[in-house]
């Protein structure tokens, strides 16, 4: 098949779990004997428009993003330009929209409208952009807020509706889509997302791998990596900890994540008097995130909202670290399908603490405990996600739609 992957995001630096998804399975069905391509935005770090990563051929057209009005105009024209540039060079067989931007540019143009079209949601873009822009309280900037929202659900609307299906990786985002955009039931089909089980796998020796990062070797190491964004409920978390450190003294929350909350958290930890038991990393680069799993004793996702799936969950539980999650999105269907005693009652600090403080003392008093729920994470999900069964039922979709 000739397959055209339609994004806001690039394959060449997989960081986030939109890009993530996006790179393994554009590389993966190139792998098996597909031909694909990516169109989508020329970034600031791309130095060229155009770039062949694992086989897979990304294409970009250039966005000025200096306002509304010259924005619009690299999605209505330049993306749509580029589109027609491929599609007349390569005659593609089917496209996969990721992101609503790049998609409505490629739906504008009448040389889509033959070819077969599938939308992969991975969250909605206005609430996205809710949640990472608090409302103003200037009035023109009210407006210019209110506008960019109903300015983003306008073209998500239009660009699910001209697909001929949608795939999702939860119920929680089907959900949504039924609830906000009208998407009938029929026209969803869920694909969990999956992990690289060569990549994120149980570690042989983790006293090794803390020396090695700096890590303290005696410590109870609780783990979590998130972008540092109000959403992400980490100062939840942080005030869990101090809760945590009174029952066990001999606890570490190593936080891994770089944010605009990053100054804001630092500072709350001095304000707790928690500094001694809070190590924050930073950005974790892509060659030490593995490691960072391996060496955890208990991964945690302390998330407020708009957890489409978590990709971040089945990292850890590949390693063979146990997860305790906030029971929000995606989260929940992955853990209560695993054991529904490792979600928190509800995303409070108090509901974390409780929990964290039950688990570790559980794995104090009974060591081997711990190794047999690390299995049982690790078996979990190779048995049910991996990123080659995410590909056969995307594969398999695309074989469907294309026959039909």
């Amino acid at each position: 098949m000739n397959v055209l992957f339609v994004s806001d995001v690039s394959i060449s630096k997989a960081t986030s779990g939109a890009e993530r998804v996006l790179f393994e399975q554009s590389t993966i069905l190139q792998k098996r004997g597909n031909v694909v391509h990516v169109l989508t935005r020329k970034l600031p770090e791309h130095k060229s428009n155009n770039e062949i990563i694992q086989g897979v051929n990304e294409w970009r057209y250039d966005v000025n993003q200096k306002n509304i009005p010259s924005f619009s105009k690299s999605i209505f024209f330049d993306c749509k330009k580029l589109f027609e540039v491929l599609q007349d060079r390569f005659s593609f067989d089917v496209i996969n929209f990721h992101q609503p931007f790049s998609a409505f540019g490629v739906i504008r143009s009448s040389a889509s409208q033959k070819i077969k079209k599938i939308y992969t949601c991975h969250s909605l873009s206005f609430q996205e952009f809710q949640s990472r822009n608090p409302k103003p309280r200037n009035i023109i900037k009210k407006v210019l807020y209110s506008f960019n929202i109903e300015i983003r659900r306008f073209i998500e609307r239009r660009a699910l509706r001209k697909s001929d299906t949608v795939v999702v990786l939860s119920r929680f985002t089907q959900e949504k889509l039924q609830r906000i955009y009208k998407i009938s039931v029929e026209k969803i089909t869920i694909i969990p997302g999956g992990v690289d089980l060569e990549r994120f796998h149980p570690a042989a020796e983790r006293t090794k791998i803390r020396q090695r990062l700096s890590i303290p070797k005696e410590k109870m190491i609780l783990l979590t990596v998130r972008d540092l964004e109000p959403r992400m409920g980490l100062k939840n978390l942080i005030y869990a900890v101090k809760k945590v450190r009174l029952e066990l003294p001999d606890i570490c929350l190593v936080l891994g994540g770089q944010g605009p909350l990053d100054a804001d958290l630092k500072s709350l930890v001095r304000t707790l008097g928690v500094e001694d038991c809070v190590k924050f990393t930073g950005f974790i680069p892509e060659e030490l995130l593995s490691d960072y799993y391996r060496m955890a004793d208990i991964f945690i996702l302390p998330t407020l909202e708009l957890e489409g799936f978590g990709l971040i969950t089945l990292e850890a539980l590949a390693s063979g670290v146990p997860v305790l999650g906030t029971p929000v999105g995606g989260t929940i269907e992955i853990l209560s399908r695993l054991n529904p005693r490792y979600l928190f009652k509800d995303t409070e600090p108090e509901s974390m603490a409780e929990l964290i403080i039950k688990t570790c003392q559980e794995f104090k008093v009974n060591p081997m405990l711990w190794q047999d729920v690390s299995s049982q994470c690790r078996l979990f999900v190779e048995e049910n996600y991996s990123w080659e069964k995410n590909v056969d039922k995307l594969e398999n979709m695309f074989r469907e739609i294309v026959g039909s």
